[in-house]
């Protein structure tokens, strides 16, 4: 964690320390003074352990606790996929019911009853748990150590939900005393779901048929190269990285974060702007992005995304999890041979 100047790694019981190059972005990032959140540094050696979790019942494993939220995230991806197929017009577009932080930043009668649904089960499974959803906030406040809070977004990528661009998912996360030590991406139109907890390896699953809590791709960030490893200037590295960010709901925000991808596009190869942040942090764990990250986000945005990027072996950045939203906080999940390159770029 990066607060007040000082650095702190994120490490859960059994672990070690961050890897040489993930506090070498911790150290760039401890130069970030502007930040106005508590940054986490954390990759897959310092998510090693597997802490249990407790309830007022029993305790719980972060592998018990995976397969809860995928559970549960498979049945929300299920309603989800009904209920658009029921409210989409001639054009294949759905109505909305509100919206969140400007007037373009839509909420949906989906949404919400996604959340509802994940909420209830989460609660059902996990009795003394305690969730903290997008749409409806948290439902009850803090108990004790150990306890287990579940960070949810019932669908990430609202707005291609709405225009029917496939790129939209469930998002569940369970955190304890502040880290997040499993989660769930599920990918509804694909029909994927990238799953992880501590200790444990990222994987892809498909989830158009039975799913076993064994099966799936296994997820691994393969490292580029770095100049004092290869022999090449500093910047080749990064000039060949593709690098996917996303963009804030709020105009003041937006031209911010342009200005920044202003400097960044010139020093990469490409940029990539999906539409879900969620599904973003995936895709480096998949290794078809070599780069994400971005400004402003809540924590339903990133929390299983940067854990599952992390376990596949890329540096994750996050805002600390003990908090609701920092609005300028910075999330980043990169692999480990651009990850110095590319930090230096974010706090210029």
């Amino acid at each position: 964690m990066i607060k007040n100047g000082k650095v702190e790694t994120m490490e859960t019981t059994g672990s070690a320390k961050l890897s040489a190059k993930s506090r070498d972005v911790a150290t760039i990032l401890q130069r970030a003074q502007s930040e106005q959140a508590p940054l986490r540094v954390f990759d897959e050696v310092s998510t090693a352990g597997e802490a249990g979790a407790s309830t007022r019942e029993k305790t719980l494993s972060p592998a018990d606790l995976e397969a809860v939220a995928l559970d549960v995230g498979l049945e929300a991806a299920t309603l989800i996929r009904r209920r658009r197929g029921e409210l989409a017009d001639e054009h294949g577009h759905v109505g909305v019911v509100g919206t969140k932080t400007s007037e373009v930043d839509p909420v949906t009668e989906v949404d919400q009853a996604s959340e509802k649904l994940i909420v209830e089960q989460l609660l059902a499974r996990v009795p003394g748990s305690r969730v903290h959803g997008e749409e409806g906030g948290l439902n009850r406040e803090a108990g004790g150590p150990g306890e287990i809070l579940w960070i949810v977004d019932p669908i990430d990528g609202t707005v291609n939900f709405l225009y029917g661009v496939p790129a939209y998912a469930v998002s569940i996360a369970a955190v304890v005393d502040g880290q997040p030590v499993a989660g769930v991406v599920v990918d509804v139109t694909a029909q994927v779901a990238f799953v992880a907890h501590a200790g444990g390896p990222a994987r892809r699953l498909k989830t158009d048929g039975a799913v076993s809590a064994d099966s799936g791709d296994l997820l691994r960030v393969e490292s580029a190269k770095q100049g004092a490893e290869t022999g090449k200037a500093p910047g080749e590295a990064l000039g060949k990285a593709l690098v996917a960010t996303g963009f804030s709901y709020v105009a003041e925000d937006r031209r911010r974060q342009a200005e920044r991808l202003t400097r960044l596009l010139p020093k990469v190869r490409d940029i990539r702007r999906i539409g879900s942040a969620a599904l973003d942090l995936c895709r480096v764990a998949s290794g078809e992005v070599d780069a994400y990250f971005e400004h402003g986000l809540g924590p339903w945005d990133h929390a299983a995304g940067c854990l599952i990027a992390a376990r596949a072996g890329a540096i994750s950045v996050a805002p600390d999890y003990d908090v609701t939203k920092e609005a300028k906080a910075l999330v980043l999940a990169v692999k480990p041979g651009v990850a110095v390159e590319l930090a230096e770029l974010l706090v210029e």
